[in-house]
């Protein structure tokens, strides 16, 4: 037991890593994502994972997507179109993207 006050580091950066990643589902909830959007699994539309793996590698996926997210699309994924969300700003959206191309 002397040695437990090791782990508090570790413990303490596990948190701190978890934190962008967190604070990034908590803005795709607020933002309203959630309602057509899941991790791993297709909604209404693809889940954050597909689109991930979709547009792996592409330079330009970010600006685009952000794009998306602000006005809307239709198209890529099927019939069902995505609404535009004007109440998401421009550095949200990049804040969105980002994360969701990260997922895996």
């Amino acid at each position: 037991m002397k040695h437990s006050f090791l782990l508090i580091p570790t413990l303490l950066a596990g948190l701190v890593a978890a934190t962008p990643a967190l604070a990034d589902m908590q803005l795709a909830t607020s933002k309203n994502c959630m309602a057509c959007h899941a991790a791993a699994i297709k909604l209404v539309g693809p889940s954050f994972k597909d689109i991930a793996a979709k547009y792996a590698g592409q330079k330009d996926a970010v600006d685009k997507l952000s794009a998306k997210v602000i006005k809307g699309g239709s198209g890529v994924w099927g019939p069902v179109p995505m609404p535009a969300n004007a109440q998401v700003s421009p550095d949200d959206a990049k804040k969105l993207v980002t994360w969701i191309l990260t997922q895996k």
